[in-house]
């Protein structure tokens, strides 16, 4: 999934405990990134213990699936897109307030390992779901509540500011069908993929299990990442 994009303003952090669980618990911190070293459990571990099915048909996908681009979950005041802006870049500035990011330096862009300009209104940064919303749809987010896939769309957990070109090469592929070209980034994008379907209950086909244990195999005492939203969306998103 290819949309644009520090330390989170977010008013409500999930911290998980024992592999991403749903507790709710208040913070402030940004490591609840995707790719951010967190108290899961080893990923190798964790991607084991998904559950492994055909990918469903992509019927019936839309981003509109997912609820409204950016949206406020949080109740911080500020968009999702802005939130991830301000965690992943550095020397990062405001058209207005502490919301709008107009300028930031994404170093390095975790996908390509390049230096990038972020500038407001162009295309060099992207925010990507780390785990493509039609990817989702097809392996289990079809038939959830409007609600949890509004809470996916915007869990900072599945949220990354990455170098546009890069991204749209990614498409909605998953870990069997698209790595980042910067391998040192390999072990934590895969952790990452592997904490939001654990933390969602999304499954994974057989191809992308053995690809997951493949990477993860490379570095077996790596975390998953932690944190971000409650997997539902706040009462107000719910009639949506």
């Amino acid at each position: 999934m290819r949309l644009r994009g520090g330390a989170i303003t977010a008013a409500v952090v999930l911290l998980a405990v024992a592999g991403c669980t749903d507790q709710d618990t208040k913070g402030s911190s940004g490591s609840s990134g995707a790719g951010q070293p967190g108290s899961g459990g080893a990923a190798l571990t964790v991607a084991e213990s998904l559950a492994v099915k055909g990918r469903a048909p992509k019927t019936g996908y839309s981003r509109a699936r997912f609820g409204t681009a950016w949206a406020d979950t949080d109740s911080n005041s500020c968009d999702t897109r802005d939130d991830i802006l301000k965690r992943d870049l550095k020397e990062v500035r405001f058209t207005r307030g502490d919301c709008k990011v107009s300028y930031g330096l994404l170093e390095p862009d975790p996908y390509s390992g390049k230096d990038i300009t972020y500038r407001r209104g162009r295309s060099q940064v992207d925010i990507d779901h780390v785990v493509a919303l039609s990817d989702a749809w097809q392996k289990g987010a079809k038939y959830w509540d409007p609600s949890k896939r509004i809470a996916l769309a915007n869990d900072p957990l599945n949220l990354l500011a990455v170098d546009a070109s890069t991204n749209r090469g990614k498409g909605d592929g998953d870990t069997a069908t698209w790595l980042p070209s910067n391998k040192a980034y390999r072990c934590a994008y895969v952790a990452a993929q592997v904490a939001v379907k654990k933390k969602y209950g999304l499954w994974v086909t057989g191809a992308e299990k053995a690809a997951m244990k493949d990477v993860l195999a490379s570095c077996p005492d790596q975390k998953l990442p932690s944190g971000g939203n409650p997997t539902k969306a706040p009462e107000r998103f719910r009639a949506r």
